[in-house]
């Protein structure tokens, strides 16, 4: 489904192009204590769609304790009572609620998620390891022939 600006452009209507947020030039500028990560420089909070986005995206950002987890969670409530956005979590944790992912802060599964892994390792290699799949007797004529 097209938008009407994409048909107006399509008819070579002049549209002014619309701003995508902070060029890197300007995110480079911007001093540390502006993002919501500052030693990684990450999730920078200089107004309404960037703070929604650092917490639509706090999940994916890597490499970090959740000490460092927490500063940035309270300067995200912080900066979203100045622009006015509504955060309906009261803690960081309660994003990973729900989601299918381990809350996980430095890439370390959970023990829940470990334990299944090794269930479904456990049960893959005894499958492959019964002798009824690779034995050449279930495939022998009459099996064949019950199969047609």
């Amino acid at each position: 489904m097209s938008t009407t600006r994409q048909k107006e452009a399509a008819h070579g209507v002049k549209i002014p192009r619309q701003t995508r947020g902070l060029s890197t030039a300007q995110e480079d500028k911007l001093p540390a204590k502006d993002f919501a990560f500052p030693k990684e420089r990450k999730e920078p909070l200089t107004d309404a769609k960037h703070v929604r986005n650092a917490i639509a995206r706090f999940d994916q950002v890597e490499g970090v304790t959740d000490a460092e987890r927490d500063k940035a969670w309270k300067k995200i409530k912080t900066a979203a009572k100045r622009y006015d956005v509504d955060v309906s979590e009261s803690d960081w944790r309660d994003l990973y609620k729900g989601n299918k992912k381990a809350a996980m802060s430095s890439g370390s599964r959970s023990s829940a998620s470990k334990s299944s892994a090794s269930k479904s390792s456990a049960t893959k290699t005894s499958a492959s390891k019964s002798p009824a799949s690779k034995s050449p007797a279930s495939k022998s004529p009459a099996s064949k022939a019950g199969k047609r």
